[in-house]
């Protein structure tokens, strides 16, 4: 256990300090012809894609690798979500593209902690992990602010609903979400979380900043 937990800390080490995005978006799209084209996605995601309701996620700020590699999952069914899925489905490569860039482009709405109690707790684990149970600290991969890391398609954490987050790692869990691809590293970090870890990490890293 303690092997496998080095070798998969060392992983998403490297994975942090490896090339980080440049000045402009690594993915490329328009802004501009985005904006046009995220009318429907409004309804849920907000006007410039700060969700109103704690179950659809915050989409301004999210680097574009991400936000592309997760429509491009929705409409192949490799994500699967009812509403998402249906969406996805009309979109085309460049479509996606621009909606991708154009949300990264949004400023990030600020949140506080969901609950101020579980702060201890939340940055224990993001920062440190749990060794005992083979638990690599979030910081790794999603960076010591919660930025994330758009060249590995990493995505960023801070300001995200807590409740939103809580459900993506229950789901890693069930594995009813496999986006972490062959490398499964979500879906066995999240299966080591008690249902105390995940509402910790997760209100915690709602208010990185």
């Amino acid at each position: 256990m303690k092997i496998k937990f080095a070798s998969l800390v060392a992983t998403a080490s490297m994975a942090l300090f490896a090339t980080q995005a440049q000045a402009g978006s690594l993915v490329e799209g328009s802004a501009e012809d985005g904006q046009a084209k995220a009318l429907t996605c409004t309804a849920c995601h907000g006007p410039e894609g700060n969700s109103v309701s704690a179950m659809w996620p915050n989409l301004a700020g999210q680097n574009a690798p991400y936000l592309l590699a997760q429509l491009k999952a929705f409409k192949d069914g490799s994500r699967t979500d009812p509403l998402m899925t249906s969406q996805a489905m009309f979109l085309a490569d460049q479509d996606m593209a621009d909606l991708a860039v154009y949300f990264e482009s949004q400023e990030r709405a600020v949140q506080a902690v969901k609950d101020a109690s579980l702060i201890d707790r939340g940055e224990a684990l993001y920062r440190g992990g749990n060794v005992d149970k083979g638990v690599a600290a979030c910081l790794a991969c999603h960076g010591p602010s919660g930025d994330g890391n758009p060249a590995a398609k990493y995505p960023a954490l801070k300001g995200q609903h807590a409740d939103y987050t809580a459900k993506q790692l229950r789901d890693y869990a069930a594995g009813t979400r496999t986006t972490d691809g062959k490398t499964s590293i979500m879906r066995d970090i999240a299966a080591r979380l008690s249902a105390d870890d995940i509402a910790a990490l997760s209100s915690y890293v709602q208010g990185l900043k």
